[in-house]
């Protein structure tokens, strides 16, 4: 399955005092399908080039940085945290003037991405999720430890920053990958770019000391997705370090619809599965857009 490659406008979105930078490709017809792009750690919008220009012709893609992340940058004193981030995705969605998309979420995105749903269930055409997880079942051991770090825990800082330095970022991209040349070094070359920024690293740090509260409302997203039961595709990278196949596979029981897909590589899913990812998402769009 081809398409001609998209046209992409870049452009800021002013939300609650932020200047929200997003990327959105132009398709052939207005009444396109709208597939709302939300990243991870410790990208931001440019995680998800590859596919705007696969798909935008044809459906109109939408991936916007979080404050803190690629191109937004937040005012001085703006709180960090997974509430504050579906506070901005919520406004940004309604400057936009959506009302009905499909939401990907990624990874960070995913507890950005349920925020808002459990907000406007009424938003939600589907769900496509990849490496996003919702289940203690997707928690790998190395995620459990992380999470469970708190700002006042001796030598916890030093340890997330190691997450953000060059090889950290360049081993979330490589991790369970069988042969890592299939990752281009672009991705993580221009996260730690943004991450060595002043201030960079405040973003991503902060929001790691705040994933526990993700995980407590875990229980919560289930229910969500029990009592709406939004079509949902799951492509998944099944040698995650962090969210391993399990997560992808718990999604089961709460949506045991869903159209489930592992691939044999790590978190960033999408840099060595591409080709197979996009006609599985481009099918969806067609069918639940």
């Amino acid at each position: 399955m081809t398409y001609p490659i998209a046209r992409v406008v870049h452009r800021h979105l002013e939300v609650d005092g932020v200047p929200v930078f997003y990327r959105e490709s132009v398709p052939d017809r207005p009444d396109a399908p709208v597939l709302l792009l939300l990243h991870g750690l410790p990208s931001g919008s440019h995680q998800f080039r590859r596919l705007i220009d696969v798909l935008g012709s044809r459906y109109r893609l939408i991936a916007p940085d979080y404050p803190g992340f690629g191109h937004t940058r937040a005012p001085e004193g703006f709180t960090y945290s997974f509430d504050r981030l579906a506070d901005i995705t919520e406004g940004f969605v309604r400057g936009l003037g959506l009302d009905r998309f499909v939401m990907y979420v990624f990874d960070f995105g995913a507890p950005v991405g349920f925020r808002v749903a459990e907000r406007h269930p009424e938003w939600i055409a589907g769900l496509v999720v990849q490496n996003g997880n919702a289940y203690a079942e997707g928690l790998s051991e190395v995620a459990r430890h992380v999470t469970a770090l708190r700002a006042d825990t001796p030598g916890a800082e030093a340890a997330l920053r190691d997450v953000l330095t060059p090889t950290g970022t360049r081993g979330q991209y490589e991790t369970g990958v069988p042969d890592p040349a299939l990752v281009a070094p672009d991705g993580w070359a221009l996260d730690q770019y943004f991450l060595d920024q002043p201030g960079g690293s405040e973003a991503p740090l902060a929001l790691m000391f705040d994933y526990h509260s993700n995980i407590e409302r875990y229980d919560d997203w289930q229910a969500w997705l029990r009592t709406h039961t939004p079509p949902t595709l799951i492509t998944w990278g099944s040698n995650d370090p962090f969210f391993p196949a399990p997560g992808a596979r718990s999604y089961l029981r709460d949506v045991p619809d869903a159209d489930l897909h592992l691939f044999d590589t790590g978190h960033f899913a999408l840099e060595t599965h591409l080709a197979e990812i996009a006609p599985l998402i481009a099918d969806f769009l067609d069918r639940v857009g």
